[in-house]
């Protein structure tokens, strides 16, 4: 029997998120096998007019043509399938693998390869020339990664991907002026006393448009203003391995010392070129379903109550850009109570207190107002 709520959410991923239009091309890109989703997808992509496409990617192959690949390889491929990006209007990936540490125990050199030679070209043809948006998509590999039962992970993912984001679009506007008006940001909690320059930087809405779930804010630290120390108090999957107890001392924006459950392996990702000490985003999550950490970047750094801190390269830059390199890495810190607390500064207002709101035009983004 077909889930409602897949049609719903196929509905709002062609309509809301990626707005195809009549005679539009659109490429759904599944990695796994799960199935509901693409099929309604390719209907509500014929109910408008427009032309879908698919592609299949398996990462446990993946993982074995990154083990082998050359430099010269990786062009070859990337030349390939820029030609299809290029040939597009709109993008809409589903992430259904089984196993999220597919990419564990590849070595960092052949990573890096990939990423340079291959994924950030493909990543950022598709971000400058598509419409495009990213989701999960609920099996039993999300549900064991969570610690939750399929059942309860379904019932979450469909709250948090159908939500009225239209609404929480609205509500963003207000903190989207105030940060607009901010030049020293504060973060405080425990372990954690840092402050940095956002001013003139652009500050940016996510609401169900290029990532599902959604809901965060963000902007961009001026590259040399961040002082201070951070420690995240939520695991980071990133490469296919977790990292854990992630503390970072910062010194006119570049991290000088890191540390974790792997400071070995996590300096070695820092040190991956120029960019990569620096911070190219800053970010607080606003969806008011998502309490807790899954190991999974789009549900965290959408986290009610938390922001994030991302070493590496700004979404909006470029090669050439002085904020520019090959790593991204969102890492997420929850302020609220339960977490330990913690509170966020714009200049000398206090503007988040405990994972809540306080100026009362920032209140509707209070995960009460926004359900």
């Amino acid at each position: 029997m077909k889930d409602p709520r897949v049609e719903q959410l196929a509905k709002n991923l062609i309509q809301y998120s990626v707005k195809l239009q009549q005679g539009e091309k659109l490429l759904i890109e599944v990695d796994g096998l799960e199935t509901p989703l693409a099929k309604e997808l390719i209907k509500q992509a014929y109910a408008v007019g427009g032309l879908p496409f698919l592609l299949i990617n398996n990462h446990e192959l993946l993982r074995e043509i990154i083990i082998g690949c050359t430099e010269e390889q990786l062009e070859v491929m990337a030349s390939y399938d820029l030609n299809r990006v290029n040939d597009m209007q709109a993008y809409i990936l589903i992430r259904a693998g089984e196993n999220m540490s597919e990419l564990s125990g590849v070595s960092p050199e052949k990573m890096g390869l990939y990423r340079k030679h291959y994924a950030q070209k493909i990543n950022g043809t598709r971000y400058h020339h598509t419409k495009w948006c990213i989701l999960r998509y609920p099996n039993h590999a999300m549900a064991q990664q969570a610690n939750m039962s399929t059942e309860d992970m379904e019932d979450l993912y469909f709250n948090v991907c159908n939500l009225d984001y239209a609404k929480m679009d609205r509500a963003m506007n207000h903190l989207v002026a105030f940060m607009d008006q901010t030049d020293k940001v504060r973060l405080t909690g425990p372990g954690t006393e840092l402050t940095f320059s956002i001013k003139d930087m652009p500050s940016i809405k996510d609401a169900g448009i290029m990532n599902l779930p959604d809901g965060e804010v963000y902007t961009m630290p001026v590259k040399e203003s961040v002082n201070g120390y951070i420690s995240f108090n939520t695991p980071s999957l990133k490469e296919g391995f977790t990292y854990e107890n992630i503390r970072f001392e910062v010194k006119e924006g570049r991290i000088v010392q890191a540390t974790a459950n792997d400071t070995e392996r996590i300096n070695r990702l820092l040190d991956t070129d120029q960019g990569s000490r620096f911070f190219g985003e800053f970010g607080i999550g606003l969806n008011p379903y998502i309490d807790k950490p899954m190991k999974d970047t789009l549900f965290d750094e959408k986290i009610w109550g938390s922001y994030h801190f991302t070493p590496g390269c700004v979404p909006v830059g470029s090669p050439g850009n002085e904020n520019w390199s090959e790593l991204h890495w969102d890492i997420v810190n929850i302020q609220r109570p339960d977490y330990g607390g913690g509170e966020i500064w714009f200049d000398d207002v206090l503007i988040r207190k405990d994972g809540l709101f306080v100026p009362e035009a920032l209140q509707a983004l209070n995960p009460e107002n926004l359900k």
